[in-house]
């Protein structure tokens, strides 16, 4: 990620142990140049009600006001700011809430700098392409394409992974459908796919979303009715 083509993306961070945002500001400054920091969620409030950025970074335990609580309020009237929330909790509770806010990348302390980095660069196509992460399929079902979670009703619908990058595939090319080459060379990467094998993973995947979801042109490939 060039902090060049970031110049222009304002970061607030929010975080309550100093030593832990010191070092997340000392990090964040290798790939943005406005960060603001907050040590907690009411003073965030006022820096995001000042700066408006475009990610927001935020500890979920914290004094005065929890992190989800935080981002809920920010909801209320922005939808898309890209959020990063990071916690010491993997509780499912925690993830459910995140995805019900939208637009947030969940992460689990400890987190690893790919991860992060991923969060981030994941944030900064999401803003250059007016994007989201989180996408509704249907009434109570969603698919985290960062988390790659399918959500259905607050219950977690386990994905191989094959199903995972076949679904993330279509949903980037929603518009068209998506050759069968084009699914070979990102679902089986450098294996060879059969015709039995995409027949299965179609079949397993559509069992797992909204009917007639994924649609079929014979001789050219699969496409997403999103």
């Amino acid at each position: 990620m060039n902090k060049d083509d970031n110049k222009n993306i304002k970061i607030l961070y929010v975080e309550d142990d100093d030593v832990a945002r010191e070092n997340g500001v000392e990090y964040l400054e290798n790939y943005f140049d406005n960060i603001y920091e907050a040590p907690d969620a009411l003073s965030a409030l006022k820096l995001y009600e000042k700066h408006h950025p475009h990610i927001i970074v935020t500890d979920i335990q914290m004094p005065k006001l929890n992190g989800l609580e935080f981002v809920r309020r920010i909801r209320e009237n922005d939808k898309k700011v890209q959020v990063i929330v990071i916690t010491a909790f993997s509780d499912k509770d925690y993830l459910f809430k995140a995805i019900e806010l939208q637009l947030v990348k969940y992460l689990v302390k400890p987190v690893k700098e790919e991860e992060f980095e991923d969060a981030l660069f994941s944030c900064v196509e999401s803003i250059k392409d007016d994007s989201s992460n989180i996408v509704k399929f249907d009434e109570g079902i969603f698919f985290d394409m960062f988390n790659h979670i399918l959500l259905h009703n607050d219950e977690i619908i386990k994905l191989r992974t094959k199903e995972i990058d076949f679904l993330t595939l279509l949903i980037k090319n929603k518009d068209r459908y998506v050759t069968y080459i084009e699914i070979e060379n990102y679902v089986w990467k450098d294996s060879s796919m059969s015709k039995d094998a995409l027949k299965t993973l179609v079949k397993n995947t559509k069992s797992k979303i909204p009917k007639d979801m994924i649609l079929n042109l014979s001789g050219t490939g699969y496409k997403i009715a999103l």
